[in-house]
């Protein structure tokens, strides 16, 4: 030791600075404290959770209700009440929350979704599941808030902006397979699903049998998406037919493309994203009122063009309003000759989309040869001043509303099947919807003080 470090003192003094030693408030995290504290004291008066839950209240919750069996004398477990579930998906997806396990973490950690819960305790599987589970009455709450907007005039759907917004479908980019390969697919699946069997009977009492049952249920679902894939290749091959896809080359065999499905979300279709790559995808279609931006009408295609979406959505939002809008505000997009003529003559409704130019000096603006007097009215109209102005309500209400889906987190579908994928749709038109009225009802507030 004196070797190292020669002869030390026996007691070492501390230099002081000239104004003394730091006087620190130091960290006890062993302390035990009690603090009468409720937890609806842990969240602020103004918090956006407890308008969430306002909103929530006001619903009809009576379907979701009575589909419990845990009711009275009978056997169960005590339900979750859908009160809570409904308000905290609204509330995790207009904080940007997409993921169940990501919300079931946040239940036991933060204290807005705490309060929401109000001591119930969550996992993934009953947020998952309730997420897409109840699609009628999701639809049915869309419709009535719409009519409630309606019928207090606060919007009048006079105008109507709709436009596409392609998302990352849940299927892997390699999982597409022509048909010979799901055959084979489906040969494996099918053997994989007989051998656990085989084992499960042989030794019954052996191993874990949840593990076990999880292999099989797992085997199971992978037969399933693999007959679904065989079941959607004929209409995969005559939409390729109508491409004239079949036509095209393949790069290796030089023969004609095969049609090909995806093992994992059969309804899923590879389209050109907005990064410019190929993904497989859906295409959500919004279509909104331009007063204050609520959306009015909800699909998913699995079309990668946005123009077979414009009559459906058009007749979707005339049945859920029980209105006909006189204006119909669109990108180029959805311009099709056909739908112009037939919204103007079924409906009466005005179409608002840039007119192509045509080949040669003609002007756009100018009829075409073949235009029917309702185009050549509408490209008319779209020279105008007038009509230019009412356009500009287009990027400021719809791709408004496509762009509050992003930051919410509609990049990706985190379920399969394109009816799973309008369910998360409708979960986000109605968020969207909450957050117009509550900036309506403050600005209306702004002006009454």
């Amino acid at each position: 030791m004196s070797a190292l470090f020669g002869d030390l003192p026996a007691t070492i003094v501390q230099r002081r600075e000239p104004g003394g030693m730091p006087r620190l408030r130091v960290a006890d995290r062993q302390q035990v404290t009690w603090q009468p504290l409720a937890l609806d004291d842990l969240l602020a008066p103004d918090h956006l959770a407890r308008a969430v839950l306002v909103f929530v209240c006001g619903l009809d919750l009576a379907p979701l209700r009575a589909a419990i069996r845990s009711c009275g004398a009978r056997a169960g477990a005590p339900a979750t009440d859908p009160e809570i579930l409904v308000a905290l998906w609204l509330f995790a997806i207009i904080s940007g929350v997409g993921s169940a396990r990501a919300l079931a973490r946040l239940c036991e950690e933060h204290v807005a979704y705490r309060w929401l819960c109000g001591g119930v305790g969550m996992n993934a599987h009953t947020l998952s599941d309730f997420r897409v589970d109840h699609e009628a009455w999701l639809d049915g709450v869309f419709t009535t808030s719409i009519a409630a907007l309606l019928e207090g005039e606060v919007i009048s759907l006079a105008q109507v902006a709709q436009d596409g917004l392609r998302v990352r479908a849940a299927a892997g980019a390699g999982s597409f397979r022509r048909g010979e390969s799901l055959q084979e697919n489906l040969e494996a699946a099918r053997q994989q699903v007989e051998t656990l069997k085989a084992e499960l009977r042989a030794a019954p009492a052996a191993g874990n049998s949840r593990s076990r049952a999880a292999q099989q249920r797992a085997a199971r679902e992978r037969q399933q998406r693999v007959e679904a894939a065989l079941a959607a290749l004929p209409e995969a091959e005559e939409r390729l037919r109508r491409n004239g896809g079949a036509k095209k080359p393949d790069k290796k065999t030089g023969k004609p493309q095969p049609a090909r499905v995806s093992t994992t979300d059969a309804e899923a279709h590879v389209m050109k994203m907005p990064d410019g790559g190929f993904r497989p995808a859906y295409n959500i279609q919004f279509a909104a009122e331009t007063e204050h931006g609520f959306i009015v009408g909800v699909a998913a295609s699995d079309s990668g063009a946005d123009q077979p979406s414009l009559e459906p959505m058009v007749e979707q939002v005339i049945t859920r309003t029980g209105r006909t809008p006189r204006q119909w505000l669109m990108d180029g997009g959805f311009v099709k000759g056909q739908s112009i003529t037939t919204l103007r003559r079924d409906h009466g409704i005005d179409v608002y989309a840039p007119p192509m130019a045509g080949k040669g000096p003609r002007d756009a603006a100018d009829p075409a040869r073949h235009d029917t007097p309702e185009l050549a009215e509408w490209r008319a109209r779209m020279a105008t001043d007038a009509a230019k102005g009412i356009y500009r309500k287009r990027a400021a209400t719809i791709e408004c509303a496509n762009a509050h889906a992003r930051r919410r987190g509609l990049y990706s579908i985190p379920v399969r099947g394109r009816c799973k994928a309008r369910i998360i749709a409708l979960w986000h038109a109605l968020a969207h919807n909450l957050m117009c009225g509550l900036r309506v009802a403050q600005c209306a507030a702004a002006q009454a003080a």
